[in-house]
């Protein structure tokens, strides 16, 4: 079968045939004793308007790949996270090499994760057929391997290019059936690596006829391939540092909420992308009594998730010795803050749980809001500054009852800041969204806390990144 014609892509068009030279003009010639009479033709010359029009139409189709590279890097250079920038490359790379499927096969060769596959004009389905092929036959396993060079294609570029796999003679049976299951009819496939991290990856995108991309576009989406790699490089930094302070995190949390008679707890916890310093604590007390706390320090990144752990240690050691006193425990806490971390602040809730009474001091901190069928309310508490703002920081405590069958919800300003409102409407968002709790689930904390998370922050904006941490604790009280 001859293999069809390329799809035309913007800015990449066939290679244009390498111009004639000129010969130089040759006098004529008279044939000895035929003085006078018609002279030789001369040999056929390229005209010098001829040669100028093919300089210039190589010289068209040099900017237009020069353009098309530069519209592909710049969209590229505007994704903002590592699976966006795959989904981009895949796509890129298909338009640059004239095909409509393909995939790219993330794993650092390093070890260090993470490792995806991501696919274009295929189902999870069609990824995990393609996956059954032996890697040592599979043309992204062979880059991901190590191809040997003189299966490498030229010197220069590591590639593997399957033109023709029905008719291939030495390509694996099962790869020859995978193809035929799935409708494609040749590959191409190109590693991702940089020299400083090595292979990230490979690149493979699949024909729907036998076919190879001509070496015009071999060149350019090697060109493209190596920015992508760099490109995918600082993303898969980002992720990995990411995913550690994350790690951290979570392990400084809570691992599970205490189970007590009389009471059920549910927590939604959502951390921004800088790893902020949000936090809450749920911990058993002497004589049957519950500790409540949820509280923030400034700032964002690693030492945020340092000092609130260092902040919530400390606030449990306190709760221990002596939490039937909400206010004794925020000022050994302030205290503590003050004499080793003087250039950072911090807000603080705790409340001291006896059956349903509860006595409770803050600092700085949003009031917590009682959820039940005759009422939807905020805790009234005293206003008072942040632990570390004032020289020495002192408030009165408040002690309420809660009602057999209502929910206490306590909170980060988290919650409220991403709703992008200013914070009395977005106090009154979530006493809305409070009260809307349907009658059905009210005795399910975990319910609650759901709907109460979605519907202040809806469209998504509860599971997205954003700016702000959202720490949401749900007590119910049987």
């Amino acid at each position: 079968m001859s293999a069809p014609h390329v799809p035309k892509v913007a800015g990449i068009d066939p290679a244009v045939p390498a111009p004639a030279h000129n010969s130089a003009a040759k006098p004529s010639k008279t044939p000895a004793g035929t003085e006078g009479g018609p002279p030789v033709p001369p040999a056929q010359d390229v005209r010098p308007v001829d040669q100028l029009a093919v300089v210039q139409d190589r010289l068209a189709g040099w900017i237009s790949d020069l353009t098309t590279l530069h519209e592909l890097t710049e969209r590229l250079a505007r994704t903002d996270s590592l699976d966006n920038a795959l989904h981009e490359l895949v796509h890129a790379g298909a338009a640059l090499v004239g095909a409509r499927r393909g995939m790219i096969v993330l794993e650092p060769a390093d070890g260090r994760g993470p490792d995806t596959t991501v696919g274009l004009g295929l189902g999870q389905a069609d990824i995990g057929t393609i996956e059954t092929i032996p890697r040592s036959a599979a043309s992204y396993g062979r880059i991901l391997d190590g191809l040997p060079q003189e299966d490498a294609g030229s010197p220069d570029r590591l590639e593997v290019a399957h033109p023709d796999l029905r008719n291939e003679p030495d390509l694996d049976p099962r790869h020859r059936e995978v193809a035929a299951r799935l409708g494609y009819a040749a590959s191409y496939a190109v590693p991702l690596a940089t020299d400083a991290d090595g292979r990230l990856g490979a690149a493979v995108w699949l024909y729907d006829e036998p076919t190879e991309p001509v070496e015009r576009q071999r060149h350019l989406v090697g060109l493209y391939t190596r920015y992508a790699a760099e490109h995918l490089a600082r993303h898969l930094d980002l992720t990995r540092a990411r995913s550690t302070v994350e790690t951290i995190r979570e392990e400084l949390l809570p691992s599970r909420l205490p189970r007590l008679t009389g009471v059920r707890l549910a927590v939604r916890h959502r951390t921004g992308p800088g790893g902020g310093g949000d936090w809450y604590d749920a911990l058993p007390l002497p004589e049957g009594a519950l500790g409540l706390a949820v509280g923030g320090v400034t700032g964002s990144g690693p030492s945020a998730v340092a000092a609130m752990g260092r902040l919530r240690a400390s606030l449990r050691a306190y709760a221990v010795m002596e939490g039937e006193d909400p206010v004794a425990v925020l000022s050994d806490l302030e205290l503590l803050l003050r004499l080793t971390e003087p250039a950072r602040s911090a807000t603080a809730l705790f409340a001291y749980c006896e059956g349903r009474t509860l006595l409770m001091a803050g600092a700085g901190h949003c009031p917590p809001l009682i959820v039940g069928d005759r009422r939807t309310e905020f805790v009234e508490t005293s206003l008072s500054a942040p632990l570390g703002m004032l020289s020495c920081w002192e408030a009165p405590s408040v002690e309420f009852e809660v009602e057999p069958g209502e929910t206490l919800l306590l909170y980060s300003d988290g919650l409220l800041h991403r709703t992008g409102e200013p914070m009395d409407r977005a106090f009154a968002r979530l006493h809305a969204a409070a009260a809307s709790v349907p009658r059905s689930v009210r005795d399910d904390p975990e319910a609650v806390a759901d709907h109460v998370l979605h519907t202040v922050l809806p469209d998504g904006r509860a599971t997205a990144d954003g700016p702000e941490d959202v720490v949401l604790l749900a007590v119910r009280f049987d």
